[in-house]
């Protein structure tokens, strides 16, 4: 195929082929081990969440079994798939997740239910470490919508008054995460002095 940003490829393996919503497509698994050689590995783990994830086409078994051996992508794609985790709901937890991680924090839980003392929802947290209480939202556009910020705030007290740390992130702090790590760093550092750890 020849088309303005259309770039085709040739494999000599079988293509595995799967039909989602009544279309024949590659199988998901296969599809994103191709992707291994032209994705960066931030990118190839947002696509593995993608698949995994809620409404996803594959589970984590079907990536791994995808995985060619001896191919030439098949390190980038046991590395990315060693950070894949199901339960991810967009592409910015993913990011968040992994950036977190790479600057020394603690894996933390991905979409974590939060209930206040009598086991009332207070809202799922995207990124979490429930033992310390502390969580991190990824705040798109859509939360400056009117009725979605009064819900927001809502939800923000709830967490405050239950004890939760609630840092919020947005799409300026994906480029330059500096300040949100901070933030993140003196949650930590407000649980471990309350714990009466130095």
């Amino acid at each position: 195929m020849r088309r303005p940003q259309v770039v085709g490829h040739r494999t000599r393996v079988d293509v595995q082929v799967a039909t989602i919503r009544g279309i024949r497509v590659g199988a998901p698994g296969r599809t994103w081990f191709e992707c291994a050689s032209l994705l960066s590995h931030v990118e190839l783990v947002v696509v593995g969440d993608d698949l995994v994830g809620p409404d996803g086409p594959a589970t984590v078994d079907d990536l791994r079994r995808a995985i060619v051996p001896g191919a030439r992508s098949a390190h980038a794609a046991r590395t990315a798939l060693d950070r894949v985790r199901s339960g991810v709901e967009s592409p910015m937890e993913t990011r968040f997740r992994i950036g977190v991680v790479d600057a020394g924090f603690p894996e933390p839980e991905v979409n974590v239910d939060v209930t206040d003392t009598s086991g009332a929802f207070l809202g799922r947290v995207d990124l979490a470490w429930p033992a310390l209480r502390i969580g991190l939202e990824y705040d798109g556009d859509h939360h400056r919508d009117r009725a979605t910020f009064q819900h927001d705030q809502r939800r923000s007290n709830g967490f405050s008054v239950n004890g939760w740390i609630i840092i919020h992130a947005t799409a300026a702090d994906a480029q330059r995460p500096a300040v949100l790590f901070e933030r993140l760093r003196q949650a930590f550092v407000q649980r471990r002095l309350e714990a009466g750890r130095p």
